[in-house]
């Protein structure tokens, strides 16, 4: 049996109003792949963000290496040979490759910084991993995959030996999975100790060799991932079966609700048509770059149009902000929710009420609080949105809990078109379930529901019918039914022929 390297044993956290983690244990062993699994608010994050020095564990003990360490800092996690690469990236966007890897311990000489010899380092760290990157190249330059790379070599070159990735594959396409796969091989085979944190089960059986489950901020089971089924994990992790990956609903297809004709913005959006009928939903897929999110952005006013047309219920809907869209009932959950759909620092309260003022507002402009607090509650509990109160920041919550407030602030409108741009995207299983379910409920009630999905599966497990882009232009419409992965993967691909 290999060495064990990390032991933390009855490990406590509470934050105000929340009970983080309960009694949590945790092991890593020298040269694996431990896959920490739970649903979102589980505490994963929590217990990694203690080991890694972010925060201080309430009570517990933690031994690494076999020194036991009352308290962590993130320096001296650091120093003990802990790094930890975030979902949101952390990375210095004006700086070089070679900055940003020595940003806190820069090579020095004569009281100027030794860019060359810095260079140098990160040059041979790169290429030690096989990764082709310039280390004088900006960092905001370079593609998201490329960064979380950065992040990974920054890690080694302070002598890392324990590495926490948190969904470090939620926004990589899969030739660039494979990529990060080899490199988590090769760093295993090195005998450096991998904690992965994933809701993309599938992907954990190429490289996972053991699985911890939370659930609710307490520790369920750790096993070989061999022992266990996706379902098993699935039940661990939620606490019961989920009988259903992909519900679906079947509803009278009505009339026409919303319409797009020759829509054009930039490269990525190139003479768009589409429509959406009462009691379906519409689902876009397509690999990354296609212009799936930019369609999103300029239906709903974000970028502006060069040409086209949006119609709701057969007439023609002008469309110059998002301010315009909200007003005609159109609204979009946007693709990166921490940076365009939620204001973080405020409270859950603060989040749902303000696109819905004009709801809540007396004719002085004045908010009355009962209106505020019963339109808060309602969607709090039409959601099931986790949370001890609802002046709560928002930032504090889990990434499933976050996508429904983004989603919750729109249906307080009753809008009549609901765009949702990669709403599952680093959320658990249970969770995606839930909005899957929210989704089929908007279907019910003869909403017009687009949904963008970089995930097939799920895309063909909920969408009725299915737009396929490439390169900013729609090459194929089809019906979720009557298609396969192929074909889908195969007009993504056509960069020849464009219809």
């Amino acid at each position: 049996m290999k060495d064990v390297i990390v032991s933390m044993e009855k490990i406590c956290k509470s934050f105000p109003g929340v009970k983080a983690l309960d009694n949590v244990n945790f092991e890593l062993r020298a040269g694996e792949v431990m896959a920490l699994l739970g649903e979102n608010g589980a505490g994963k994050s929590t217990l990694m963000k203690i080991l890694s020095g972010v925060y201080t564990k309430d009570s517990g003990t933690i031994n690494i290496f076999g020194q036991s360490y009352d308290s962590l800092d993130p320096k001296q996690a650091q120093k003990v040979g802990v790094a930890i690469i975030h979902q949101e990236l952390n990375m210095c966007r004006h700086l070089s490759v070679a900055e940003n890897m020595f940003l806190g311990r820069e090579i020095c000489g004569n009281g100027m910084l030794k860019n060359g010899r810095m260079e140098e380092e990160a040059s041979k760290i790169l290429n030690e991993l096989g990764i082709d990157i310039d280390p004088r190249q900006t960092v905001g330059d370079l593609p998201v995959s490329k960064q979380q790379m950065v992040e990974i070599a920054k890690a080694l070159s302070i002598n890392a030996r324990i590495l926490i990735m948190d969904e470090p594959t939620s926004a990589l396409t899969a030739k660039e999975i494979d990529d990060l796969f080899r490199i988590i091989l090769k760093l295993k085979a090195e005998g450096k100790g991998i904690v992965y944190i994933s809701h993309r089960l599938e992907e954990l059986q190429r490289i996972a060799d053991r699985v911890t489950i939370m659930r609710d901020g307490q520790y369920i089971i750790s096993k070989d991932f061999t022992e266990l089924t996706l379902d098993q994990i699935i039940a661990y992790m939620v606490g019961r079966e989920i009988k259903e990956k992909f519900p679906r609903v079947d509803c009278p297809k009505g009339k026409k609700v919303f319409e797009v004709k020759n829509l054009n913005a930039g490269r990525q959006v190139r003479d768009i048509s589409f429509s959406v009928y009462e009691g379906e939903i519409v689902g876009f897929a397509g690999l990354m770059g296609a212009g799936r999110t930019e369609t999103t952005r300029a239906i709903f006013g974000v970028d502006p149009k060069t040409s086209g047309e949006i119609l709701l219920d057969d007439k023609p809907v002008k469309i110059q902000s998002p301010i315009d869209a909200i007003k005609a009932g159109i609204v979009l959950a946007p693709e990166d929710r921490k940076k365009d759909g939620l204001c973080t620092k405020l409270s859950i309260r603060d989040n749902l009420t303000l696109p819905n003022l004009d709801l809540v507002c007396n004719k002085f402009q004045v908010v009355i609080s009962e209106k505020e607090k019963a339109l808060c509650d309602k969607e709090v509990k039409d959601l099931k949105i986790k949370t001890p109160n609802i002046n709560i920041d928002a930032g504090n919550l889990s990434g499933g809990n976050q996508q429904k407030v983004v989603v919750g602030k729109w249906l307080a409108r009753n809008s009549r078109v609901v765009i949702f741009d990669e709403p599952t995207r680093g959320i658990d299983v249970g969770a995606k379930v839930e909005i899957y379910n929210l989704m089929n409920e908007l279907k019910k009630q003869g909403i017009a529901v687009v949904f963008v999905s970089s995930e097939m599966p799920e895309v063909m497990g909920i969408a009725d019918r299915i737009i396929v882009m490439c390169d900013g232009k729609i090459t194929g419409k089809v019906m979720a039914h009557e298609t396969s992965q192929n074909e889908i993967l195969t007009l993504a691909t056509n960069f020849e022929k464009k219809q």
